[in-house]
């Protein structure tokens, strides 16, 4: 029962989650992804006549479920089996957080930037609600999320999925270099 309170290291992490790409694929020739779930759930939702969610969303149901299962896991890890140890960040990373005005950064997700008190700022309008818009137009216009192409397209060797990746990667450094550290100054 100890495993399940450690961090587990990214050789094995990594492994499982790179394994569950051929067992999909062996077990029903079913993709991997998240972005499509939303896609299901707006189809299952929304009764508007939108061509994009006029399809048979029950045929890929299993979708839900992955996607039930991530939150429920999500939940498990982070309070059931919770690491008491705080996250370990690199000094650097620190420094950086620092320079950018966020004060005692304990981890990767600041309590500066990440509250719900922030949200009715401007600072905190950009990076949740105009951020979550550009990553859902991002995702639709990719034709799928990072989780996707960079770990199912990759995986069977797609080309616009590794385009997509790449891009991906670059618009992080991009934004994280350029453009975060703007709207932190505001």
């Amino acid at each position: 029962m100890e495993v399940l309170y450690k961090p587990w290291p990214w050789y094995i992490a990594g492994a499982v989650i790179g394994l569950t790409v051929p067992t999909l694929l062996l077990l029903g020739n079913k993709r991997l992804g998240i972005s499509s779930t939303l896609r299901q759930f707006c189809a299952m939702c929304v009764p508007a006549n939108i061509p994009y969610f006029k399809y048979d969303w029950k045929q890929q149901s299993w979708n839900l479920f992955f996607a039930a299962g991530l939150l429920l896991g999500g939940f498990l890890g982070g309070y059931v089996f919770a690491n008491p140890e705080p996250v370990k960040v690199t000094q650097g990373t620190l420094q950086l957080f620092s320079s950018w005005g966020l004060e005692d950064p304990k981890g990767l997700l600041p309590e500066d930037l990440f509250n719900f008190e922030n949200l009715i700022t401007l600072k905190g309008f950009l990076l949740m609600i105009v951020g979550g818009f550009l990553v859902g137009f991002g995702t639709r216009w990719a034709g799928g999320c990072t989780s996707g192409h960079g770990i199912m397209g990759l995986s069977a060797l797609q080309w616009p999925s590794l385009v997509a990746t790449v891009c991906f990667f670059i618009g992080g450094i991009i934004f994280s270099h350029f453009v975060l550290p703007y709207i932190l100054a505001l």
